[in-house]
């Protein structure tokens, strides 16, 4: 009986921590960090890492990739969530934004990777292709993956121009290195 109250407390204390516990109110605004597609004409590849939502953002973050082609109106960001698979749609997900620097559900966004100009121009396409041949896009697994962190680091294996370096809490990026 004392375990079962001892991890129930643990629990409580963990959600408890949380600086936001409802994911509709935290914060979406940009971050200010992204090239504007109005002011920027050249090629942008731009990879992003924010806190995981709630206590989870105390051990991980979630990865998402913007790209941009030559004198683009907007970006094309592509990201995998894991609720989407809960309603039936595929884990990773294209969607088009002048903003793909917006704050993670309250978390501010780190650029883990920027590449501007001509060899943005020369990566994209292969980024593209490799979006294409992304093997576990209809999955997701928190732990040990795939997961918001695998399909970057997927990416970067793909493309090794990008000279990817994740972010340590990027939590799931090692299952990248799996074969499907």
């Amino acid at each position: 009986m004392m375990k079962i109250l001892s991890v129930l407390f643990l629990a409580w204390l963990l959600s408890a921590c949380s600086t936001n516990d409802n994911w509709r109110t935290a914060s979406r605004e940009p971050a200010g960090i992204s090239p504007l597609p109005s002011e920027e004409k050249a090629a942008v590849i731009e990879f992003y890492a924010a806190d995981a939502f709630s206590w989870r953002g105390w051990f991980a973050v979630h990865t998402w990739v913007a790209i941009k082609e030559a004198n683009a109106a907007e970006y094309t960001v592509y990201e995998v969530t894991g609720w989407r698979v809960r309603r039936g749609l595929p884990a990773l997900s294209e969607y088009s934004t002048t903003t793909p620097d917006r704050y993670w559900f309250g978390a501010k966004p780190k650029k883990v990777l920027s590449i501007i100009g001509p060899k943005a121009d020369e990566l994209i396409p292969q980024i593209r292709d490799a979006v294409k041949r992304y093997p576990w896009a209809n999955e997701y697994t928190v732990f040990p993956g795939p997961n918001s962190n695998t399909f970057p680091t997927w990416l970067g294996l793909q493309v090794p121009e990008l000279h990817l370096d994740m972010p340590f809490s990027a939590i799931g990026s090692g299952y990248a290195h799996h074969r499907p």
